[in-house]
């Protein structure tokens, strides 16, 4: 199988890349450097000949959206269209990488899949049309995976970053009211090569590790892996950090998708993260 994965530079494109490495798929991994996924001349040519896309290309800077919508747009929504134009072009299947933030953060209980979308942000907007763009493209081969909370080995993260403030703070002030599912990206790159390798109906995935916690709690589960107090992190609220874009208060997603395609979700974010932090290259900061 012939497999073409968009933004390849990023977290979730490397690991994609390793993941697929093991695999006898014949591989062109492009980065936003080789491949503009916003000129639909260039990705019908990028994608010829290709069974698979798995688009992780993405304007991912949330608050400088709120200011650049358009720019946001045309990589999120117009992108991710061209990519499944292409595909349906080609009789291929689409993997599109999406968020958590199609939805407006409100809910009480995880998100399913079929939950309609409610975006309150300019990322999360142009994220909504990306999806929508894709699944009118190419109805019958595109997959849906939604994720959010993710850190992985290459690139900035939320874990890399708190194990740097712990380089430098005796203390860091982390929201205990807003709840996710920290996600790995290794994870959901193996994830999404089992999607691709079964015979699941086209439709929406939620790809988010299990379980769920706040930013509160898995900061101290970061610092208790690395060996650091996790008494040093102090509870605050999103009334301490102001920003241009709104954070989903409650970003939980449900998994039932993967049982009805006989897939297995998933597993919990606290394993994944112990894996994380002992393979990749993670420093442990010193105490100050």
């Amino acid at each position: 199988m012939k497999i073409l994965i968009t933004g390849a530079n990023g977290m979730l494109g490397h690991d994609l890349q390793a993941v697929l490495a093991d695999t006898t798929h014949d591989v062109t991994a492009l980065g936003r450097d080789a491949l503009d996924v916003t000129d639909l001349d260039a990705v019908r040519a990028a994608s010829a000949d290709h069974d698979v896309i798995v688009n992780a290309a993405a304007y991912t800077k949330v608050d400088d959206a709120e200011s650049n919508e358009d720019a946001a747009h045309a990589v999120n929504a117009t992108g991710a269209g061209n990519l499944a134009t292409a595909a349906a072009e080609n009789g291929a299947r689409l993997v599109q990488v999406s968020t958590d933030y199609v939805f407006d953060g409100t809910a009480t209980t995880p998100y399913a899949e079929n939950t309609p979308l409610g975006p309150v942000s300019a990322y999360g907007r142009t994220k909504a049309d990306g999806e929508r763009l894709a699944q009118t493209a190419n109805p019958d081969g595109t997959y849906i995976v939604r994720t959010a909370w993710l850190y992985g080995a290459h690139g900035p993260n939320f874990v890399k970053t708190m194990l740097r403030l712990a380089g430098s703070h005796d203390t860091v002030s982390v929201v205990t009211d807003q709840i996710g599912q920290p996600t790995w990206t290794l994870d959901l790159a193996r994830q999404i090569v089992a999607l691709i390798d079964s015979d699941a109906p086209a439709g929406i995935y939620h790809g988010t590790n299990s379980g769920q916690a706040s930013w509160y709690d898995f900061t101290r589960e970061i610092f208790t892996l690395s060996g650091l107090d996790a008494e040093r992190v102090a509870p605050t609220d999103s009334a301490s950090f102001v920003r241009p874009a709104p954070r989903p208060a409650y970003s939980v997603l449900g998994h039932d998708a993967w049982a009805a395609a006989g897939l297995t979700p998933l597993r919990d974010w606290r394993p994944a993260l112990a894996e994380a932090l002992s393979a990749a290259d993670y420093t442990p900061a010193v105490t100050p």
